[in-house]
């Protein structure tokens, strides 16, 4: 067994946000369980673990042990060969009181199968029989308008859903698509298609790289991003691996984005949860200063009931040859997004030379100058000009837009 005691102070975290605590981890291990405990009065501590091979695992604050095993893990952290060798135990030091806080680093390691244990495996969920039917929206030639979300969580970091049940809750809510964005982690790619297949969903792979100066959404079976590094660092590594980023709510109160940056990703979730009051324009006007050019997404950043927004709320919409992965992916990249309030509210869409409202009868359209028509009937069509537009309500209320 090993164990580290000692007290983390301001200055330690002025030094570096994460330190790092060795396990020598000898040959024919087959687990390894870790536990920190400290003073929770003013503290808050995340963990992680690197091996001698790379990145093992993270579950910031949301757990305070975790296990690793040869064929299973603690949500958040990779299951597979326990590498013999020096193990590194990251302590993140989110928050630290003024007089400091004591903690201890507890490992442990077992040679026989069964001593330490993760727990179950995730229940597969049984399919809805009675999920919404697709929306039938006017669409390019070969491609169909997806509904979907490009920001949720489940267990693997703190999301409170196994990847199985968000999977049904998404379906039930009629939604084509979700990418899972667990924080700082990718240990939940490897449930994606089962449960994606199982509940007609396309599960997207993606991570969530925070840190206190911001989050990103790098979407794609690309591997782990390494949040350590620099936020430019983590747009290089995305695009090398065929990924894409995306800044996550930019103006999001404590985790609004703060990161410089020498070049700007291809996204912007101009549209989160936390847009409470739609008729203020502050997220546009951050994306305009910004980058004017960046496609928008929404996400909801779901997490768990009561908490935040459900999934699909708001939509973001993908004009895809495919419900996949990769297709779906592949016609963000090219901007064939659009965003709404809901999935089956009112939206406007661009397809050729028109902008098509649907289900917006009485509603204004409004341009980059401002109101510009009166929307009539379930499907408008208008000429389509470039800027940002959107559908608002009498009161200005933004309830759908694209780029």
């Amino acid at each position: 067994m090993t164990r580290h005691t000692g007290r983390w102070t301001l200055e330690d975290r002025f030094t570096s946000p994460w330190h790092y605590l060795p396990v020598e981890v000898p040959a024919g291990v087959c687990a390894i369980r870790v536990e920190l405990e400290y003073e929770r009065s003013g503290a808050v501590m995340d963990l992680g673990c690197l091996g001698p091979a790379g990145f093992r695992g993270w579950s910031g604050g949301a757990r305070r042990a975790f296990v690793i095993t040869d064929d299973a893990a603690t949500p958040g952290y990779i299951s597979g060969e326990l590498e013999p060798g020096t193990w590194q135990v990251i302590i993140g030091l989110h928050r630290v009181p003024p007089d400091g806080a004591e903690y201890t680093v507890t490992a442990e390691t077992a040679s026989s199968p069964g001593m330490l244990a993760p727990g179950p495996a995730p229940e597969m969920m049984p399919p809805l029989t009675d999920r919404p039917g697709p929306r039938m929206l006017p669409a390019p030639d070969g491609r169909h308008w997806l509904a979907g979300d490009l920001h949720t969580h489940t267990v693997h970091s703190d999301g409170a859903m196994t990847v199985p049940e968000l999977a049904r809750l998404a379906a039930g809510r009629g939604l084509d698509f979700l990418a899972v964005t667990d924080h700082n982690t990718i240990s939940h790619f490897s449930e994606l298609p089962a449960a994606g297949a199982a509940h007609g969903v396309a599960l997207i792979p993606g991570q969530e790289v925070t840190t206190e100066a911001g989050h990103a959404n790098a979407l794609g079976d690309i591997g782990w991003i390494d949040f350590r590094e620099p936020a430019d660092a983590w747009l290089e590594a995305t695009e090398q691996a065929g990924g894409l980023l995306s800044v996550n709510h930019p103006i999001g109160g404590q985790v609004s984005w703060a990161a410089p940056m020498k070049r700007r990703p291809p996204l912007i979730e101009i549209w989160h949860w936390s847009w409470l009051d739609t008729r203020w324009t502050t997220p546009l006007g951050w994306w305009l200063a910004w980058d004017p050019d960046a496609i928008p997404v929404g996400g909801s950043d779901w997490h768990r009931p009561g908490s935040d927004a459900p999934p699909g709320a708001p939509t973001t919409w993908v004009a895809a040859e495919a419900a996949e992965p990769d297709a779906i992916l592949a016609a963000t990249a090219a901007g064939l997004t659009a965003v709404s309030a809901s999935r089956d509210g009112p939206v406007l869409l661009r397809v050729g030379d028109e902008l098509i409202a649907s289900e917006a009868d009485g509603l204004i359209l409004a341009g980059p100058d401002g109101p510009m028509a009166r929307i009539r009937g379930r499907l408008a069509k208008f000429p389509a000009a470039e800027g940002c537009h959107r559908i608002v309500d009498l009161s200005g209320a933004t309830v759908a837009l694209t780029g």
